[in-house]
This record gives structure tokens, C-alpha cells and sequence, in this order.
């Protein structure tokens, strides 16, 4: 079984009488990649912050590679790299003096720490090269560099991919995708480019005016964003019995607008019509349909897609 990398217990932000975070119980298993999904606002990057102790909860508890005493999170953080805000690079300044700056701030050890992180993310080419000059996907994996020069074991990061260009993304996709699958390092990214998330994540946490809503793994996602039939009738509960015993179909789901959602028999759309029919049964539409992540999103949680 693998190890609780992260866990949060009910843990709560409260600012006056607004609630950024709330009772919120996640966990983060070694190797996973943990999409943090919600809209701008949702509380992703004041749960990151309350994690990465960069913030401090007014309930609840973080804990950190099994321990959620004070000494064990401050001994935990030293584990943590992360890019919850854009970090403050001098724009005169290169690559290198930059993350020189900062090793000698944090009190990282050994200076080829520096070109390790600088080569990790593919800048040692640019090492010698200003900050002001650089493209925002060279600013980004600069930041990623930054948070690499402790060599952590768990990466925390507030929408990498944001304002990214496709290729871009792509760049920074590969990138922690490497990471996780060569240096086995757990990555908790929190975006809102959900359609880029399904191609990273391997698990998925859905929050909503802080609150975690659900976890799923991408596997289960998978399955339930498949394709379905949407059936809308006038008699659903006859629908529904003839469906099971006519058909032998019981992957099925009724939601609240009282719409039958059928996930099997997918290539049989007129053996369902003639079932309907023969049995007096109104059939007002039957449509074949498929979940993308976008649309799972707005269902579970309501509103607009923010992409």
C-alpha cells in the first residue's frame, strides 16, 4: 500500500465571516498526481497555502508524510517545493543569479543545485540569460526550477499552465509528467484548464466555495464520462422496469430533471425506441451522448465552465 504523502483533517479558513476553506478532509498518496479542480475562487490556493504553511487554518489539521505535530510539519515543508504564487524573479538578473539568490536565502545546500534544477527543466541552456527576456514558458519552468532545488519529494502547484500558450503547456505537461514517472515525486496541481488536466492527473479532488464536493481517481472519471443515451419519456419508472427486464440493463442512472441515462446497449438506440413504444411508453427524445471532463464539472458543481 502506498504511502499518505498529504492528508488535511476538517481543516477550515475563516475570514470574518466568510469561509475560504472549508472542512475539507483530503489525501495525496506517494506517486500520485492530485488535480485540485474548481473554479477561480473555489479556495484552491488558500488550501495550498494552509498545507504548504504559508497560511494558517482556523480549524482542522495538516499532516505531512504521517506526522501533523509542529515539528514534524516544519521537518515536512522541508520535503515541499512549490509555486503557489508567481515567484518574484529581479529582471536583470539571470536564470542562475536568480536561483542563486534564492538557495542562499533558504539555506539550500550545495551550489550545483543550481544548475541541476536549471537542467531539470530544461534552462541550462539559458542560464546566462536575463529574466526580463524571457517567454512565459521559460518564466514558468524557471519557477519549477525554483521549486526543484531542494529536491522534493512533494510539489505543490497553483495553476502552472495559466496564460500558457498550446505549446506551452504542452512543455510543462511533459515536464511533471517526467517528474512524477522518473523522480517519483507527488505532485498536488490546482488548475481550472480541466481539459489539460485529464491528460497529467491520476486522481482528482472537485472543490466548490471550499469545500471538497469529490475525489475520484482519474480511472473512475473515466469510466463515468463515457458515452451514455439520454432517454426522456413520460413514464420513467416503467421505462426503468422494462429497461431491467426486458433488456437486462441495470447500468442506468434517473437524474433529478427526471432523465433516464443509459450506459450500455449504446448501438441498440431503436431496439430501446420500439421497447418504449410497444409498451406505451411516451419517448419524447433518445440521444446518444458523451460526459468531457468540462461538462462532469459544471454537473457536479453548477455554473459555467471558467475555460
Amino acid at each position: 500500500m502506498r504511502e499518505v504523502i498529504l492528508s488535511t483533517k476538517n481543516i477550515t479558513k475563516k475570514y470574518s465571516t466568510t469561509f475560504a476553506v472549508n472542512n475539507i478532509n483530503l489525501e495525496v498518496k506517494q506517486g500520485e498526481i492530485y488535480g485540485l479542480v474548481g473554479k477561480n475562487g473555489a479556495g484552491k490556493t488558500t488550501l495550498l497555502r494552509l498545507i504548504s504553511g504559508q497560511a494558517f487554518a482556523t480549524e482542522g489539521e495538516v499532516a505531512l508524510f504521517g506526522d501533523s505535530t509542529q515539528e514534524g510539519l516544519s521537518s515536512g515543508r522541508k520535503r515541499i517545493g512549490a509555486i503557489i504564487e508567481i515567484p518574484s524573479f529581479y529582471h536583470t538578473m539571470t536564470a542562475e543569479q536568480n536561483l542563486e539568490y534564492y538557495r542562499i536565502q533558504r539555506g539550500i545546500p550545495g551550489k550545483n543545485c543550481v544548475s541541476e534544477a536549471l537542467n531539470e527543466v530544461g534552462l541550462l541552456h539559458a542560464g546566462n540569460k536575463k529574466y526580463k527576456s524571457f517567454s512565459l514558458g521559460m518564466k514558468q519552468r524557471l519557477g519549477l526550477a525554483l521549486a526543484l532545488m531542494n529536491k522534493p519529494d512533494l510539489l505543490l502547484l497553483d495553476e502552472p499552465i495559466n496564460g500558457l500558450d498550446p505549446f506551452g503547456i504542452v512543455e510543462i505537461r511533459n515536464l511533471l509528467l517526467r517528474l512524477s514517472q522518473e523522480k517519483n515525486i507527488t505532485i498536488l496541481i490546482s488548475s481550472h484548464i480541466l481539459s489539460e488536466l485529464s491528460n497529467l492527473v491520476t486522481y482528482y479532488g472537485f472543490i466548490d466555495k471550499g469545500q471538497l464536493v469529490k475525489q475520484i481517481s482519474a480511472e473512475a472519471l473515466s469510466k463515468e464520462c463515457n458515452r451514455y443515451i439520454e432517454l426522456k419519456v413520460d413514464k420513467v419508472e416503467v421505462m426503468t422496469a422494462l429497461l431491467e427486464s426486458k433488456l437486462g440493463c441495470t447500468s442506468y442512472q434517473v437524474t433529478p430533471d427526471h432523465m433516464i441515462h443509459l450506459f450500455d446497449h449504446l448501438d441498440q438506440p431503436s431496439k430501446i425506441s420500439e421497447l418504449a413504444v410497444k409498451n406505451g411508453v411516451g419517448l419524447y427524445s433518445i440521444v446518444t451522448k458523451e460526459i468531457n471532463l468540462e461538462n462532469y464539472f459544471i454537473q457536479l458543481v453548477g455554473g459555467e465552465s471558467n475555460d
